[in-house]
């Protein structure tokens, strides 16, 4: 990685945005993670190795696909899917569980190659595309101050560290903010870690088992969800920050990977949205074209995390949960208002981008699939009817 480090404008916010998407990542949802493990009828050593497998697959991901294509593409598992997994393995054995990852991913693989996925998202305005980030984000921006209502002195005291560092230390606010909220959590005695031992845990394979109703009660849903939810916002993201990803590329290279460590509990390698926001903003870095590095070292940092998978949810786990909110909020508050402006700013698709935004914000979920695809689908819908009664 000395590339990173080269004169190429390697800057410590860089450094701290991977850090912080990286923590963001897992503290957000390593428990739906485990429910669905769980739910799948995993070992607690079987998912601490599946952890470390969704480390070490998003760690070569965010890591390669940013160096090749010099954007801040930055991967994860699919946060929809897995709540989705948490509650329809039940009843299924081990093996069909990993062979409901095979086929999804094996979907996810095919609609790379053909080149579908890429069709579609090239129809989507960039002004839908920015709304329905926005009301993605909207929720993390509300929780970094809802928190003030039950942790005053911890939310109150980061807000406050915020302030200043943006005013006299802006590059470094987000680090300033999570060692202030650290020092206020120890103070309090609100850092909590388990009493018993950890250790590490080795992958397994485990051989699938292939069920016609698996397959369709299961995996389908699942591919349909991970695709909604996870990859066509992550994608959008990227757009609405003014990048054109490669999209064909980017699904093929995540299916494969989650193919190939599907047997071992790698049930989704997907486009960040989030997260990925977070290595987006100005604060970032002022160029553009230097933000990929954010990225590539969070998947540093997620393959640090991969070679200890059964410690990592420990560790996140032990901060409070309004410290993690808090944080993430003033993280995403930035790229927040830089997604409002851009879906704004053209005045003929503004209600169509009104619309997508305020679907996505509402959080509503039908026939088991996010808001997010049902505000991109509706800011569409409006945009083709409107377009139209223009025109005429």
């Amino acid at each position: 990685m000395s590339e990173l480090t080269r004169n190429q404008g390697f800057s410590f916010p860089l450094l701290v945005s991977g850090f912080i998407a990286v923590l963001l990542g897992y503290s957000s949802s390593a428990a739906i993670i485990f429910q669905a493990a769980q739910a799948a009828g995993a070992s607690p050593a079987q998912i601490g190795g599946w952890l470390s497998v969704l480390g070490a697959a998003m760690g070569i991901t965010s890591l390669g696909l940013s160096l090749r294509y010099r954007m801040p593409i930055l991967t994860a598992w699919s946060t929809p899917g897995a709540a989705l997994l948490a509650t329809s393995l039940h009843g299924l054995s081990l093996n069909e569980a990993i062979g409901v990852f095979m086929f999804a991913n094996a979907l996810i693989l095919l609609s790379g190659v053909t080149g579908l996925f890429a069709r579609v998202m090239d129809h989507i305005p960039h002004a839908i595309a920015a709304a329905m980030l926005a009301g993605i984000l909207l929720r993390f921006g509300l929780e970094a101050f809802s928190g003030l209502q039950s942790h005053f002195a911890l939310c109150g005291s980061m807000c406050l560290a915020w302030l200043l560092s943006r005013r006299w230390l802006a590059r470094y606010a987000i680090l300033v903010t999570l060692a202030v909220g650290i020092a206020v959590a120890f103070c309090q005695g609100s850092l909590h870690f388990p009493p018993q031992s950890t250790s590490v845990s080795l992958p397994q394979a485990i051989a699938p088992h292939f069920t016609l109703s698996a397959l369709i009660g299961v995996g389908l849903p699942y591919f349909l969800v991970t695709m909604a939810s996870q990859n066509a916002p992550g994608i959008a993201t990227l757009q609405a920050h003014g990048y054109a990803p490669p999209v064909s590329a980017l699904m093929s290279w995540s299916g494969l990977t989650a193919l190939l460590l599907s047997p071992f509990g790698g049930f989704s390698v997907c486009v960040a949205a989030i997260t990925a926001a977070i290595c987006m903003g100005d604060e970032v870095h002022p160029d553009p074209r230097r933000r990929w590095i954010a990225s590539a070292l969070a998947g540093g940092f997620y393959l640090l995390a991969g070679l200890f998978g059964a410690l990592i949810g420990v560790l996140f786990g032990a901060l409070p949960v309004a410290l993690i909110q808090t944080l993430a909020g003033l993280a995403l508050l930035a790229t927040l208002g830089g997604s409002l402006q851009r879906a704004l700013a053209d005045a003929d698709q503004r209600d169509a981008a009104l619309i997508a935004f305020l679907i996505t914000a509402s959080g509503v979920s039908l026939l088991g699939i996010g808001a997010a695809f049902w505000g991109l689908a509706g800011g569409m819908l409006a945009h083709l009817l409107l377009s139209r009664s223009k025109a005429g």
